[in-house]
């Protein structure tokens, strides 16, 4: 039996993955092949460096083994096809898989932001280009991509299948975008950073509420985003919204990894230091040019992040963001979290109507969010048994167990509770 990895071990796998995919579509230009190439490394390590050790280079052993893959590959289509493999060059393979990886050792290249670029192919429409960039680069299950579209899994997964084929019967070389194609490209590669980091944030399911790994790369790729489109306005929202976010995690939860809301948080929890920064990059660019979704969304985070206590939150300034980002976008969870604001500067009564026009929305029927909302609108009304039924509700919908608990944990609570 072989030995099993480490979590140190797990995370730098997951780490390397898109890194190594980047360095080995640039090379070869085959997006399928190069997948599968990574797939099998990936496994060739979990297999031996448990065994063998760690390789000096673990980036470098895993885009050589990646590399061989393909060769081995295009070896056996030529046996069998007579055509041309698909790496032509002078050097021998041999001499050109080691040159590769003392490139790739040397330069340490962080092909990551680049394999999002290419990943967002021209050939595709954005939702299927965001849905494989999800997949490759995020690492994200068909499942937790299915769940941030709001659809199925089984239409996800033809989506996922369907975009590889697609770029394959193209013709269009999987390539490095050129300055143009990168503009064209970078809203869809700004909402795959979004994702990612909203996965990290809150895991779709599992049991934490957090995968760090996901709300980190997310934010670090952002980071480099920005160094490369310092003057756009929306990448740079985009990553005040990741840090003001990202600011309140440690406070997020409580010592049996408990999900605490906002309003029960411990403010002297949260990441100042991250909140100045977000702050300071909203401040700049705000008064720049149009406002887009990502600086708005980034606008709310920062009102409650500098509210002193729950009590002290501006909800009637939340109210009018999450008006102007409704007219900017047709997406539910943005209808049902300006559902939210409502009620706290209307009343309950007027969140609840504003949620009844949400429950024919296909999008988000049967979403376990729109059940929890309403739950805690009908506590605040005084709808005891109602919110019991809802939060219960919910609990049965969501596929995390830290909000299933703390779900089930407030239904308990209004039952135990005298009437």
């Amino acid at each position: 039996m072989a030995p099993s990895l480490d979590t140190r071990t797990q995370h730098l796998l997951r780490d390397l993955a898109p890194q190594v995919l980047g360095a080995v579509i640039r090379r070869f230009r085959d997006f399928a092949a190069s997948e599968d190439a990574v797939q099998e490394a990936l496994i060739a390590a979990a297999t031996q460096w448990p065994r063998d050790g760690l390789p000096e280079s673990p980036r470098a052993w895993l885009i050589q083994i990646a590399s061989r893959r393909i060769a081995d590959h295009v070896r056996a289509e030529a046996a069998r096809r007579h055509r041309e493999a698909i790496v032509v060059s002078l050097v021998p393979p041999e001499e050109q898989l080691a040159l590769a990886a003392d490139e790739e050792a040397a330069t340490g290249r962080d092909d990551t932001l680049d394999l999002l670029f290419m990943c967002c192919h021209p050939v595709l429409s954005s939702p299927s280009a965001i849905a494989l960039t999800l997949r490759a680069v995020g690492g994200l299950t068909t499942f937790e991509i299915a769940k941030a579209f709001l659809v199925p899994e089984a239409t996800m997964a033809q989506r996922i299948s369907r975009a590889k084929q697609s770029i394959k019967a193209s013709g269009v070389p999987f390539q490095m975008p050129t300055a143009e194609e990168r503009a064209a490209r970078l809203d869809a590669v700004m909402h795959v950073l979004y994702l990612i980091f909203s996965e990290g944030y809150t895991a779709t399911s599992g049991p934490e509420l957090h995968r760090s790994d996901l709300s980190g790369e997310a934010l670090r790729l952002t980071r480099m985003l920005h160094r490369l489109v310092p003057d756009d306005c929306e990448v740079a929202g985009l990553l005040a919204l990741m840090l003001l976010t990202d600011a309140r995690r440690a406070a997020r939860t409580g010592p049996a990894g408990e999900l605490i809301p906002l309003d029960e948080q411990d403010r002297t929890l949260w990441d100042q230091g991250a909140i100045a920064e977000g702050v300071t990059l909203l401040t700049a660019t705000l008064p720049r040019g149009s406002v887009g979704p990502y600086q708005l969304q980034a606008a709310i985070a920062a009102v409650h992040d500098e509210a002193a206590s729950a009590e002290d939150t501006d909800w009637a300034q939340i109210l009018g963001l999450y008006g102007l980002l409704q007219r900017m976008s047709d997406n539910p969870m943005v209808t049902l979290n300006h559902a939210i604001a409502t009620a706290m500067v209307h009343g309950p009564a007027a969140g609840l109507e504003r949620l009844d026009a949400l429950a024919e929305d296909p999008r988000i029927e049967g979403h376990h969010r729109l059940d929890a909302v309403r739950a805690h609108l009908l506590e605040r009304a005084g709808d005891r048994e109602g919110a019991i039924a809802h939060y219960r509700r919910a609990a049965e919908r969501t596929t995390s167990m830290s909000e299933r608990n703390y779900l089930l944990t407030h239904a308990a609570r209004l039952s135990d509770t005298p009437k």
